[in-house]
């Protein structure tokens, strides 16, 4: 998959760059791209554009998706904490939590709303992802470490950590867990079962303006697809802000339009129409 403008000559795409969320927004459920998706975007890349994956997901669970695409561009993972090379398989930056306020923070939320089932993505390349007892994990062949004692949630430096409550809708929680902690971390949904503890002000805008400014592209430049409330921030920034059919509610308040959704090829949808 092209992810690169190619400096072509005849009319450009007239946004210098696209921005993908990955689940739900680029991946059709069973985790692939379709034919049509790539296509448009490999027109896109040829009549000017840059094409960056904004995803939720750490690098450690984004690799294998991005290697199978073919993608050698720039990627930002962990909800814009880290910044990835995906042709050199290098880190670029990375943000971390501070853990001791995070800690805090969990004690906040649960004297609001009682224990919760954590789980936290460590930092780094290979980043283990630690699952404590009662915490859901969505199925895949993404591997997780479980872990019984909280003290191991803290031994090495973290991304982001998850939490979820045995009685809170997601989006509830999310919104006890602003209201208790939100001078702390920062808080955001970022799919099914998908609430996130995150370094204070780290949002997927904060990635994707740190990627836009290497490739010399800025805010105005930009198109963003997404899905989830955790896709807010880069619509905020972007010029303009596609949600898909499929998307969170919130997301779709606040979009420029809304597409067709991951299943019907809802990016291709857009970008078909605005190649040259």
């Amino acid at each position: 998959m092209s992810t690169a403008p190619t400096g072509g000559s005849g009319p450009s795409f007239p946004y210098p760059l696209v921005a993908t969320d990955l689940d739900g927004t680029l991946l059709s459920p069973d985790d692939t791209v379709s034919a049509r998706t790539r296509d448009a975007l490999t027109a896109a890349t040829a009549a000017g554009a840059a094409h960056i994956i904004v995803t939720g997901r750490s690098v450690a669970w984004t690799r294998h998706v991005l290697d199978d695409l073919g993608y050698e561009g720039i990627a930002v993972c962990g909800q814009g904490a880290q910044v990835y090379h995906a042709g050199e398989h290098r880190l670029l930056t990375s943000v971390t939590l501070d853990r001791q306020l995070a800690g805090l923070a969990l004690a906040k939320i649960e004297a609001e709303v009682g224990p919760l089932a954590l789980a936290a993505s460590r930092d780094g390349l290979d980043g283990e992802v630690l699952v404590g007892p009662g915490y859901v994990v969505q199925e895949g062949p993404l591997p997780v470490i479980p872990f019984t004692d909280v003290a191991e949630l803290w031994s090495a430096p973290l991304n982001k950590v998850y939490v979820q409550h045995p009685g809170l809708s997601d989006d509830d929680l999310a919104a006890v867990a602003r209201q208790a902690a939100g001078d702390l971390v920062g808080v955001t949904m970022a799919g099914e079962g998908i609430v996130e503890l995150l370094p204070l002000g780290l949002t997927k805008a904060t990635g994707l303006s740190l990627a836009a400014r290497r490739l010399g592209v800025k805010a105005k430049d930009t198109i963003a697809f997404g899905d989830m409330p955790n896709d807010i921030p880069m619509f905020a920034w972007s010029a303009h802000g596609v949600a898909m059919a499929n998307a969170h509610e919130n997301l779709k308040a606040v979009a420029n339009e809304v597409t067709s959704s991951n299943e019907e090829d809802g990016i291709a949808v857009v970008l078909e129409r605005l190649l040259p």
